[in-house]
Formats: structure tokens, C-alpha cells, sequence
């Protein structure tokens, strides 16, 4: 099914406030049920953020530090974080003593390269994306412009051991986030400007087929509650000459990505957060063009307030939570 978004907002996206955090790239941000927001920054640290509604009294603390690069973020019921890593895999971290273990470091008999989201599930199974096994995190835009399909989705059994790959072929997997009865979870594919869905159970388990077209590149996905929307980030808006050179031939791709890597990159100045229903309905469409605060990778509710993680700034960015409807 294709349901295009609508190219036109809904509601404009303005930040209240900013919240520094001394360090960069808050790539992904989750509420805990306290109101709090945890984050990763490039250097390697795990953040809490408090009071993020006044920035009078917003205050950071470290609570853990995984060695590598920390991404997408999943809270467990335990009151463990679950860390996608970009340089160590599948990580658990303890947020009260720091920590550190790692769950997966490889997958197919190969080390696990771009992990970049995860969701944790009832039954105690994780599952997880790889963004790309061609491109590391700091040559994402090769990846994006080669257009590989190299991402996939992982299933790490809750007894451990090496994940299983459940899909191949993703045009740089990223996001992941359940259906509110369980029944499949929805990815997001950056590079192809979609949300796919993943079959779980039913006659259809096991199969993909797609979920949403999207106005732009999704990024991480979160879930508030199960009778909640899905957040997507949308960190930049479609680029049709992209889209046209997609349709070149691999050769062509490559060359392109060779220069893109190592070409001065600039984010877009517009951005935008949509919430979708589990139909692939769009409940809440929120946009702004001329942002200083750019490549907005993330978005999580708290309070009467959207939180905007970048994989690019040195902060948050606290934006009025749209109305119910």
C-alpha cells in the first residue's frame, strides 16, 4: 500500500528552547517514565537530561560511557538501556552503576558494522538494525547516495547467542518500533524514503511489504505507549536529484559516493517529525524550513513537550507537543 505524505505541513515546528549539552550529536533521544531524556553524544557517553522543560534549570549527568559510539537507544523494563553502537554492536547498559555489556558483535559469521536501532519486545527477543555493511557511521553519506541496500534487521533470541538476520536488501535500515498489538514492527529505510513493514505473526509472518511512503529521509522511530502514534524524525526532505541518480548504474553510484564522502556536507535547513497510526496514517505532520537547529534524527514525547535529538548539534531542541487528534 502507498500512502504518500503530504509535501505541506500540517502545523509548524518551533522550538520554545535549546538545551546545551557540552558535547555533540544527542543522535537519539527516549523519555524514561520520569519525565527524563536519555541520549548518546559522539564522544562515547550515555546522557540523562533533566527538566528539559525550563532551560533555566535543565541540568545533564553521565550515566554510563560505552567505548564507542552510541545510536539508536531502547529503554528495557528492567531499567536497563539497551545502546546500538556504532563501533561495538548491541549493547546493555546498566544506568545505575555504568555498566557496560556487550549483547552482539557479530551476525552472519561477520562483525556487526552500523548498528543503528533496536526494540525490545515482551517475549524478551531484541530486534535491531544494521544500517549498512558497506559504510561505516562516518561515511554515512556514501552509503545513502551508492544506495547499496545493504541494511537488514536482526533477531537476538532472549537466550543470546549470534542474532539471526531477518531481512536483507534495506535501503539503509534504521529506525525500528512495534505495532501496538505486536503483530509486526515498522522500519524505517532512510535511503528510500519509506517506512517498511515487518510481519511478526499471522498467515503473513516473516514477510515485508510497505508501510508508508514518507515527504523525506526517516531516521529513528519511537513509541510513547502502545495506544500511542510512532514518531519519525525526518532529518531532511526528499532530493529529487538523488532520487534520480539512484536510477544510475552501480558504477555510476559509487563514483558519486567516492566524492560524497569526502565532500564538505551541509544538512538541510528544513526538517520536519511526523506520528503515524498503525495503519500508516499520519496523525501529526510538524515542518520547518530556514532551521538553524538541522538534521533533526530523532523525536520523543515528554510532558507537554517534543524533544529533537541531531545527530549533527551540540543540544536538544524542545518544541510544544502538538494536540491529541
Amino acid at each position: 500500500m502507498d500512502r504518500p505524505t503530504a509535501l505541506v505541513p500540517h502545523h509548524p515546528l518551533h522550538p520554545l528552547h535549546y538545551v546545551s549539552l557540552g558535547a555533540h550529536g544527542p543522535e537519539d533521544v527516549v523519555a524514561d517514565p520520569q519525565g527524563r531524556v536519555l541520549t548518546g553524544v559522539a564522544d562515547g557517553r550515555i546522557l540523562r537530561i533533566h527538566h528539559l522543560g525550563d532551560p533555566h534549570t535543565a541540568r545533564t549527568e553521565v550515566v554510563a560511557e560505552t567505548g564507542g559510539r552510541p545510536l539508536g537507544l531502547e529503554l528495557l523494563p528492567d531499567g536497563a538501556l539497551l545502546v546500538c553502537d556504532a563501533e561495538r554492536g548491541l549493547l546493555r547498559v546498566g544506568l545505575d552503576d555504568g555498566a557496560v555489556r556487550v549483547l552482539a558483535d557479530r551476525a552472519a559469521g561477520e562483525p556487526l558494522r552500523f548498528c543503528s536501532n533496536a526494540v525490545a519486545l515482551p517475549d524478551g527477543s531484541v530486534y535491531f538494525t544494521v544500517s549498512s555493511r558497506r559504510h561505516p557511521l562516518g561515511q554515512w553519506v556514501g552509503e545513502i547516495v551508492e544506495h547499496t541496500g545493504t541494511g537488514r534487521l536482526l533477531r537476538l533470541a532472549p537466550e543470546g547467542g549470534e542474532p539471526e538476520v531477518l531481512l536483507e536488501g534495506l535501503q539503509f535500515a534504521n529506525g525500528v518500533a512495534p505495532s501496538a498489538d505486536g503483530s509486526f514492527l515498522v522500519i524505517a529505510e532512510t535511503g528510500a524514503c519509506r517506512l517498511t513493514r515487518y510481519h511478526l505473526s499471522g498467515p503473513r509472518a516473516g514477510e515485508a511489504d510497505l508501510f508508508a511512503t514518507l515527504p523525506g529521509m526517516p531516521d529513528n522511530l519511537w513509541r510513547e505507549s502502545p495506544d500511542g502514534p510512532i514518531w519519525v524524525a525526518l532529518p531532511s526532505p526528499r532530493v529529487p536529484p538523488l532520487d534520480l541518480l539512484h536510477r544510475a548504474s552501480p558504477a555510476v553510484r559509487r563514483a558519486a559516493a567516492r566524492a560524497a564522502v569526502h565532500a564538505p556536507y551541509r544538512p538541510s535547513a528544513t526538517i520536519g517529525v511526523l506520528a503515524v497510526d498503525d495503519d500508516g496514517r499520519t496523525v501529526h505532520h510538524l515542518a520547518r524550513r530556514r532551521s538553524g537547529f538541522r538534521m533533526v534524527t530523532s523525536v520523543c514525547a515528554t510532558g507537554d513537550h517534543l524533544v529533537l535529538g541531531s545527530l549533527r548539534e551540540p543540544g536538544v531542541a524542545v518544541c510544544a507537543r502538538p494536540a491529541a487528534g
